[in-house]
């Protein structure tokens, strides 16, 4: 019997996970709307399934019935987290899922005591976003106590799924960091820094990024910025991005382009995924100006999801968890990146 479920597997990166689970043993329930993708992937995989809408609370409830944990995947989850999370605290389950969107994050730290009363473990962010930044970010801490300024940057070689894509679209028109512990918004890519990836200064630009709420309940560092690189060539058009990115937050243009990317994206084939490495860059600085810099890198982003997603759900299975909101690197330390084959840390 499966004992535990992804939910939206029939997505880009719900697939991955759902196919390497089964080639390393594993045999999750599959789970979502769309019956024509779900039945077809779990034919193929040869795992149990569920149809199950988020919004049919009594349907939910009978999916989540035996199930020790959910690794949510369908996104936006700043949309489709919450009746998850809610089944999961109503049912005893643990939730997972591989978000790295602000909202979810500060939401599910909001009800950690509920999750504690419930004996129920909340993680989001088990992927790309954020377990390799969080456990650098914890690195980094723990080489310099007392920091209180955290900055990184990622520079992530490859394509995008649809559901990465639109994920971003809803968080593009306005920009966010931490300052003295709060969570300040800020203009969309508004800042602009240069960060050396391994082959000198690169431009970044400013993001939104998960790292901005997660860092700081990993390390209690309360300044926190995060940065993504961009093409030289795209530093012109910078400030026209700027200007046409807060028409987003109007719903039907909004509503276009995600309809748009729903049918132009899938996300990189294998090879590109094999060929691709991400690489996320961080610097500690504290009060009197010292200064602590560090480097990992990884395989692509989409392939060090799955590796992260399934080690996790590997622990939490396994018994090692801890009920209550938990960051990856708060509750597992900083090296539990260093587990996933390919990963270097340095500095």
């Amino acid at each position: 019997m499966a004992e535990w479920m992804i939910y939206g597997a029939n997505g880009y990166t719900g697939r991955l996970i759902a196919r390497a689970a089964v080639q390393a043993g594993l045999r999750p329930r599959l789970a979502g709307r769309n019956a024509t993708q779900i039945t077809a992937l779990a034919n193929e995989l040869h795992l149990p399934f569920t149809i199950c809408r988020l919004d049919d609370e009594a349907a939910l409830r009978r999916a989540l019935e035996g199930m020790q944990l959910v690794l949510h995947c369908a996104g936006p989850f700043q949309e489709t987290s919450a009746p998850m999370v809610q089944a999961c605290l109503n049912s005893g389950v643990h939730y997972l899922d591989i978000t790295g969107e602000i909202s979810v994050f500060e939401a599910l730290a909001r009800q950690d005591q509920t999750a504690r009363q419930a004996g129920v473990m909340l993680m989001p962010g088990v992927g790309f976003d954020v377990v390799p930044s969080d456990c650098l970010a914890a690195h980094l801490a723990r080489r310099l106590p007392g920091a209180n300024n955290l900055v990184l940057a990622f520079q992530a070689l490859g394509s995008i799924s649809r559901g990465t894509a639109i994920t971003m679209l809803t968080m593009a028109h306005r920009g966010c960091e931490r300052r003295d512990g709060r969570l300040v918004s800020t203009p969309p890519l508004h800042e602009v820094r240069t960060f050396d990836f391994g082959r000198g200064p690169q431009p970044c630009v400013s993001i939104p990024w998960g790292d901005v709420a997660t860092a700081y309940y990993t390390t209690g560092i309360p300044n926190i910025k995060v940065f993504v690189a961009i093409s030289r060539r795209n530093l012109p058009w910078l400030g026209l991005v700027r200007a046409i990115l807060p028409l987003i937050h109007l719903k039907p243009i909004r509503t276009s382009l995600q309809n748009w990317l729903r049918h132009t994206l899938d996300g990189p084939d294998t090879t590109t995924r094999a060929k691709g490495k991400s690489i996320i860059v961080g610097e500690v600085t504290d009060r009197t100006g010292q200064r602590v810099t560090g480097r990992l890198i990884g395989p692509e982003g989409y392939s060090l999801t799955v590796a992260t997603a399934l080690l996790i759900v590997r622990r939490v299975l396994a018994g090692t968890y801890e009920a209550g909101f938990h960051t990856p690197a708060g509750l597992y330390g900083p090296d539990l990146i260093c587990e996933v084959p390919g990963v270097q840390i340095t500095g």
